[in-house]
């Protein structure tokens, strides 16, 4: 009877073990988690623009991506986003040689539930434009990211210039500087020969 007693209290305690719950992972380590999935997605991506890398780089974004570019173009969907390079890179009146980025984010990105995340910063790049003029520009970026079959993707990313001061701005400010410097010297020349003309008629 003892005997049956003890098998009993054993199983019980086995069945109430293997309902127990299991050990919930510690917050902090979740976060860890989708920080660097974060960072190996960023990293992808930055590699894929800078070695023009298209298909990588339509493979880590939704299918429904929102791309709103920094000339003010909207690409909705992968195959938009394909167009968009298309022509802005490779067709008969592309505008851009090549073009090298770093993506900097300001701080970790705001993470929200476990699915979905937004993160923010400024981008090194150095762009080469058809006829061979070069330019520099920090930009500003914000992608909104989630994650979809245990896989982070770009859901959408706003890419944006500070219209006031820019490099292409400047080099349109400087034209029109030394625009103006050429006609006030044309006006100074002119004046200066109908002057002479009228006081020799005087």
């Amino acid at each position: 009877m003892t005997f049956l007693k003890y098998a009993a209290t054993a199983l019980l305690a086995t069945a109430a073990m293997a309902q127990a719950p299991t050990e919930a992972v510690p917050a902090d380590a979740v976060a860890t988690a989708q920080h660097e999935g974060l960072r190996a997605l960023k990293a992808t991506m930055e590699k894929a623009l800078n070695e023009r890398d298209l298909d990588t780089l339509l493979a880590n974004v939704d299918e429904n991506v929102v791309f709103t570019t920094m000339n003010g173009d909207v690409a909705k969907g992968r195959e938009a986003i394909r167009a968009y390079f298309e022509k802005m890179m490779n067709g008969p009146d592309k505008v851009v040689e090549s073009v090298t980025t770093s993506f900097v984010p300001d701080a970790l990105s705001v993470i929200y539930g476990e699915d979905a995340a937004i993160s923010y910063g400024h981008t090194n790049d150095h762009y080469v434009l058809k006829g061979g003029k070069e330019l520099d520009i920090q930009a500003r970026w914000t992608a909104t990211i989630v994650r979809k079959d245990s896989r982070w993707l770009v859901a959408a990313f706003h890419y944006s210039e500070n219209i006031f001061d820019n490099p292409v701005m400047n080099a349109q400010r400087t034209m029109l500087l030394a625009g103006g410097g050429v006609a006030a010297l044309l006006l100074g020349i002119l004046g200066f020969f109908f002057g002479r003309r009228s006081a020799r008629a005087a």
